[in-house]
């Protein structure tokens, strides 16, 4: 066996050094997160360098360049605008208590990190490595998930689940515009309204689906699947 058919060991310090790479990437970019809180959307990445307490030279040893750390930190924002939903993907208690608890969550954040949610949308583009666009990936995620949640239900009853997606997509729609557009123009409507309003579309959305496959669901009682009564045409 020649030298070169002897298997190479793993190169430790190659591991450590990506290892610590991507440790000191995340910190950046937390870093980033406190410096937009602090400087608001338009945010420069000398102030996130002074965050992190580094150079701003420092921050290129770990990111290609401006456009790398933008989409990095827009993909975090993104990940924490999602975690807001969580309680839909396991559903318990009434459909108004899942449907009031996400979409209040999802508001309160808003209220409270606006900054970071106007600095996704400002960055939401598609990353240098070709990576597809953060918000519009989140968004979509999102709208997949709730997808399997409808499809679940639906098929319980033997109702045409073709619908599930348009619907999921069309709810995602309708949250993710109409909370953006009250973060930049309120026009007097409270937090609590605004989510008080969006439950109640929502809720009207999701019952006219079911009703139009013969399905009475009671929004105020528990989620459970025997409490679903089908009703067929005809049948009262």
């Amino acid at each position: 066996m020649t030298s070169t058919d002897t298997p190479r060991p793993p190169d430790g310090r190659a591991a450590r050094w990506a290892g610590q790479r991507d440790r000191r990437r995340r910190e950046f970019v937390e870093a980033g997160l406190r410096a937009i809180a602090r400087h608001g959307p338009e945010v420069s990445t000398e102030q996130i360098a002074d965050e992190a307490g580094v150079a701003r030279t420092r921050l290129y040893r770990h990111f290609d360049g401006a456009a790398d750390l933008q989409h990095a930190i827009a993909a975090r924002i993104a990940e924490l605008v999602t975690t807001e939903f969580t309680p839909l993907w396991n559903p318990s208690g009434t459909p108004m208590d899942l449907i009031r608890t996400a979409i209040g969550a999802h508001t309160r954040w808003l209220a409270e990190h606006g900054p970071l949610y106007r600095y996704l949308t400002k960055h939401a583009m598609a990353g240098p490595d070709g990576s597809p666009d953060v918000f519009a990936d989140g968004k979509t995620a999102i709208a997949r998930q709730l997808t399997v949640v409808f499809e679940h239900y639906l098929g319980l009853f033997g109702m045409d689940t073709r619908v599930c997606e348009a619907v999921a997509f069309g709810l995602v729609g309708l949250v993710e515009s109409s909370t953006s557009r009250w973060l930049e123009n309120p026009r007097g409507v409270g937090r609590a309204e605004l989510a008080a309003l969006l439950a109640r579309w929502v809720w009207g959305i999701v019952d006219d689906t079911l009703r139009a496959g013969g399905v009475e669901l009671d929004p105020d009682a528990p989620l459970v699947a025997a409490d679903l009564t089908p009703h067929s045409p005809g049948r009262s």
